[in-house]
């Protein structure tokens, strides 16, 4: 693609776990409540969790006729080349010309990456014009974006994604000549207060202002987010899911927590229509 009209968001994060399919589906789905038109690229063809997501909420919708707005779906599958390098140029071929159509028919899309260094993310990495990197609030998910020294706390250098990011974002500007504007989200957060809680909320200021990414609280650890999955719903859905469930506190928390996201991303004409959800 020389050019595109949706804006594309990358949901991008070498290690597993972290929440980038929660992530992007309440993202799809906040996004078409606000009127947008959105697709969904699922880059991790063996697992398919955003596929999966998508494929529940069809089903539920079928099955009780409640009309959940749908994101377009694509899952990219692999090539059958049994030569590595024809296999990845026939992949990004076929991302490219999926990426083409649907940033031709939609508002926004979103590209679930795996959780892994695989050549098919770092090419949808280059495409982004903003990148969300969901990390659990843990210092193994920390080491990725910088490794620390163990007495002082500082900063020593940056870990193995954060290096990524900074290459893409090279890679970028040459092919698109425009920067990728890096959000990191701190995930999976526990209510409790520990002193590796404490840590990461003093690091992780120090570490956006050299490594280039801003950084915004994610979705705690609450149980509501993997409930819905079985259905393919998400907590913007509850008031008209279909399920009966009686809304709690946390789930009022939880809907404040995707709220606070979309408002943090800075994403083109989303401000003005946040109500609407």
């Amino acid at each position: 693609m020389s050019a595109h009209s949706a804006h594309i968001i990358v949901i991008g994060n070498e290690k597993g776990g972290s929440g980038k399919t929660t992530v992007a589906m309440h993202l799809a789905v906040g996004l078409l409540r606000m009127g947008f038109k959105v697709g969904c690229l699922d880059l991790d063809y063996r697992q398919q969790s955003l596929g999966r997501y998508c494929a529940n909420r069809k089903a539920w919708v079928e099955r009780t006729r409640v009309p959940l707005p749908m994101p377009q779906l694509t899952v990219i599958m692999p090539s059958s080349s049994d030569l590595k390098s024809q296999a990845i140029v026939e992949e990004r071929a076929s991302f490219d010309a999926e990426l083409a159509r649907m940033a031709s028919e939609c508002d926004f899309v979103v590209i679930d990456c795996p959780g892994s260094d695989v050549p098919l993310s770092r090419h949808a990495h280059t495409y982004a014009d903003t990148l969300i990197t969901p990390i659990n609030d843990s210092l193994l998910d920390l080491d990725l974006l910088g490794q620390l020294d163990p007495m002082t706390w500082e900063l020593k250098r940056a870990g193995i994604y954060s290096g990524l990011v900074w290459e893409l974002r090279q890679q970028r500007r040459k092919t698109h000549k425009s920067g990728i504007d890096w959000l990191v989200t701190r995930s999976r957060l526990s209510a409790l207060a520990d002193r590796n809680k404490q840590k990461m909320a003093e690091v992780l200021p120090k570490m956006q202002r050299v490594l280039g990414f801003r950084l915004a609280e994610g979705f705690g650890e609450r149980v509501i987010y993997r409930y819905l999955f079985l259905w393919g719903l998400t907590v913007l859905d509850l008031a008209q899911s279909g399920i009966d469930l009686e809304l709690t506190k946390s789930h009022q928390s939880a809907r404040a927590e995707v709220m606070s996201l979309l408002g943090n991303l800075w994403l083109p004409r989303v401000t003005e229509r946040l109500e609407r959800i």
